[in-house]
């Protein structure tokens, strides 16, 4: 699990990257390692996320309630980004195997059992 803050989503990591890490770190009770904060969308993106959601493009939120407003935030958010709105929301999580190839894609309201089970697949 690597971990990169970023402050593009209606401007909710506007802290520090030391910041960042201490509250992720108490609240949420993470281990895994965390990097600086970067841009994932628009012409600063990290190129990492530009290969990675290029190579497996946004393809929704899914359904129900938490989708459609998801889907609202984002479209307005990533206005600014055009075709380079590569991350639609905080917290899409991208899966790639030991070699380096990427497995899945997973947006913010995936059900965290099915990323479990990829996970758990590629091992």
């Amino acid at each position: 699990m690597l971990d990169f803050p970023c402050n593009q989503f209606a401007g909710q990591a506007p802290e520090s990257d030391g910041e960042i890490n201490t509250f992720c770190t108490l609240k949420y009770n993470t281990e895994f390692p965390r990097f600086k904060k970067i841009d994932v969308n628009g012409d600063t993106a990290d190129p990492l996320f530009a290969a990675l959601a290029t190579e497996k493009p946004f393809q929704g939120f899914g359904k129900g309630v938490k989708a459609k407003a998801l889907e609202k935030f984002a479209q307005q958010n990533n206005k600014k980004f055009g075709d380079k709105a590569y991350c639609m929301w905080n917290f899409t999580k991208f899966l790639v195997d030991r070699e380096g190839n990427l497995i899945a894609r997973f947006e913010p309201t995936a059900d965290m059992a099915d990323v479990e089970r990829a996970i758990e697949a590629a091992l």
